[in-house]
């Protein structure tokens, strides 16, 4: 019988849910390297080469660590592999260059316990260190799972004697497409099941007296993996502990996808004060890693947290933050709020108003030919234009918000909303019958302002912060509307400046990302004046993609390589990319081993996954659908699958 889901203990995983303070860890010693406690938080990445290939393995590595990667990871799926972990370490010390060496274990004790003697740090899935992975599905009594217990006891206690013996550090890195058919049968697919795979190993190691630890809940999903560390560090503290996290959300894909998921998930655990080393998995070259793992690290390098005792917060009855629940708002006109999808609102008043071009970069293509627009899967549903009045007529389904002093005044308001200062909408003679936007801050909750305001089915409030880092400001508002007993639908709002791309995409979607990861949040609005229309938009839905609140173009899970990888991932995921990217809201896992092939697969609709020189395998979901495909034709093949299921629809010309 499955367990059931944890009791809701608010504020538990973090010391405030409002204001930031780091979550402190208890230090650990990787070779050299200090981690955790008060140790700046660490950035590491992982070699995408064949371990075998001991110069390719010690150039690339050198290529990471001038990046400033501070721990190089290596798969070490056998022996042979972590015997040359031995000759890549001596080689990387000739050349001048002592960082910390990992080595990756899937399966195989007997390669770990090898490698713990000859480099700093071991990694080990708990999934799949003592277990073989069947998709059995075992109805366990307390004392046949007790048996299984200790049967992994005498599994693993060797490994963690010769860690102790040699100085070696460990990280327990759970998987969560690779739970153990143990676990699965036990506690399900769940953050649950995630974190008590990694506490019956996390207990051996305490029972054995070794805590050079560092613990991952890694998921593709950001919203399963937010909510599995947020359970861990829960847990570990009713038992005493405080071991390091390494945070890292797993096959984040390529591109601008892989960096929003990764900082979607990775950004709202480190906004919580939790992370004390990153690794940002990117299907692309690893040193490319480590620049997205900066970014997202060293916004904390100088945060101040708060001081003296974290406020109280009465949280909601309805929120937890170890499971998934929207905030229930009130549905307006059928377009925002309740059940309809978060909305986009971009600000085009600086743009060319004259031109029904200018629109392009915001989803909606102007053809002078048939004088009529065509709308793309991204496209946003409100143009805020300030006191800009355009000279052509936007399309029909595009609503167009005005600076409420320019809007009163419109002598045609058909599809147009005003946007209100507080004041503003408490002294208006005039409002719109169907929506009002009032923008608010924390602040003004409570003020006689706010007291006075006129309760109805047109309000919206928009969201603002003055705060740098305002991701905890913001979502204490919602924490006070709840408290108030107030279901206006919210739309957040977050402005940027003086600020790179890279930077606007990483810091927006840890902002937005971790408050719609809580359920909050029926819309978003970025501004920066540095940054295009058309990064805003694409930022927008990516966050909103990543979030799993809004889906509007086609997910590749894929993962980022490494020794066991039996294809080249990133031509193959640009492969597959470019016959599959129309199909808006179909999951594609991409996978170069069966180690995270079916698995990591779990969240994804379809898989193809390598197992065999030129050799594909296909899934559909976790189902094995076709074996052993030549690689020739293994997409064409998976298109035809999809095409079976009639999800397939033909690439508009």
């Amino acid at each position: 019988m499955k367990s059931e889901s944890p009791s809701v203990l608010p504020g538990i995983y973090c010391a405030s849910m409002t204001g930031y303070t780091r979550y402190l860890s208890r230090e650990v010693r990787i070779g050299d390297l200090k981690m955790g406690a008060h140790h700046p938080i660490r950035i590491q990445s992982m070699t995408t080469t064949d371990t075998m290939d001991t110069a390719g393995t010690v150039a690339q590595s050198i290529r990471m660590i001038e990046a400033g990667c501070e721990l190089v990871r290596i798969t070490a799926p056998s022996i042979k592999e972590a015997q040359n972990l031995a000759e890549i370490k001596k080689e990387l010390a000739k050349s001048g260059y002592h960082t910390p060496l990992v080595a990756d274990i899937h399966f195989t004790p007997n390669a770990a316990e090898l490698a713990a003697r000859l480099v700093e740090k071991v990694r080990i899935n708990p999934g799949n260190y003592a277990d073989k992975k069947k998709f059995e599905n075992i109805d366990y009594t307390p004392a046949t799972y007790q048996a299984e217990l200790e049967r992994i006891y005498l599994k693993f206690a060797p490994l963690v004697k010769i860690c102790k013996e040699y100085g070696t550090a460990m990280r327990i890195g759970t998987n969560h497409g690779s739970l153990s058919d143990r676990i699965m049968s036990q506690f399900g697919d769940t953050p649950l099941g995630m974190v008590e795979s990694a506490m019956e190993f996390i207990r051996i190691c305490e029972d054995l007296n070794y805590h050079n630890l560092v613990i991952s809940m890694k998921a593709s999903n950001p919203q399963v993996m937010v909510q599995a560390y947020r359970l861990l560090v829960e847990t570990m503290a009713k038992e005493g502990m405080n071991y390091p996290l390494h945070l890292g959300v797993t096959e984040a894909g390529d591109g601008e996808d892989g960096r929003i998921k990764s900082a979607v998930g990775i950004g709202a655990l480190l906004e919580d004060g939790l992370g004390d080393t990153v690794r940002v998995s990117l299907t692309e070259d690893p040193e490319f890693e480590i620049p997205v793992a900066r970014d997202l690290v060293e916004r904390y390098s100088s945060r101040t947290p708060i001081v003296g005792s974290p406020e109280k917060i009465s949280l909601p009855d309805s929120f937890s933050p170890y499971t998934y629940q929207k905030r229930a708002s009130a549905e307006l006109n059928t377009f925002i709020g309740g059940h309809q999808v978060p909305r986009v609102i971009i600000d085009l008043s600086h743009q060319n108003l004259k031109d029904p071009a200018v629109l392009a970069e915001a989803g909606y293509l102007y053809s002078p030919v048939l004088d009529k627009y065509s709308m793309g899967e991204q496209s946003i549903d409100f143009a805020y234009l300030a006191d800009e009045l355009p000279s052509f007529t936007f399309p029909g389904n595009l609503k167009q918000l005005y600076n409420y002093a320019t809007w009163k005044n419109l002598k045609n308001a058909t599809n147009c909303h005003p946007l209100y200062q507080l004041s503003e909408y408490l002294q208006a003679d005039r409002k719109c019958p169907s929506l009002n936007l009032v923008k608010l801050r924390l602040s003004d909750l409570a003020t006689e302002d706010f007291a006075r305001i006129p309760l109805d089915k047109t309000l919206v409030f928009v969201l603002e912060t003055e705060t740098e880092y305002g991701m905890q400001e913001q979502r204490q508002f919602f924490f006070q509307l709840a408290a108030m007993g107030l279901d206006v639908p919210v739309i957040i709002k977050r402005e940027y400046s003086k600020i790179t791309e890279n930077q606007f995409q990483l810091y927006a979607a840890t902002d937005a990302g971790a408050l719609l990861l809580d359920g909050f949040g029926d819309g978003v609005w970025l501004q920066a004046p540095e940054i295009s229309t058309k990064l805003l938009l694409s930022t927008s839905f990516g966050i909103l993609q990543a979030t799993r609140s809004r889906i509007s173009k086609t997910e590749y899970i894929s993962c980022p390589s490494c020794g066991r990888t039996l294809f080249d991932l990133q031509e193959t995921t640009q492969m597959i990319r470019s016959r599959t990217d129309h199909l808006k809201g179909i999951k594609i896992g991409i996978m170069g081993c069966i180690v995270n092939g079916p698995g990591e697969m779990a969240d994804a609709d379809y898989g193809y996954v390598g197992t065999g020189p030129g050799k594909i395998t296909l899934y559909r979901g976790k189902e094995v659908v076709k074996k052993n495909v030549n690689t020739e034709s293994a997409l064409n093949e998976l298109i035809d699958i999809i095409r079976e299921d009639g999800n397939w629809l033909e690439p508009s010309v």
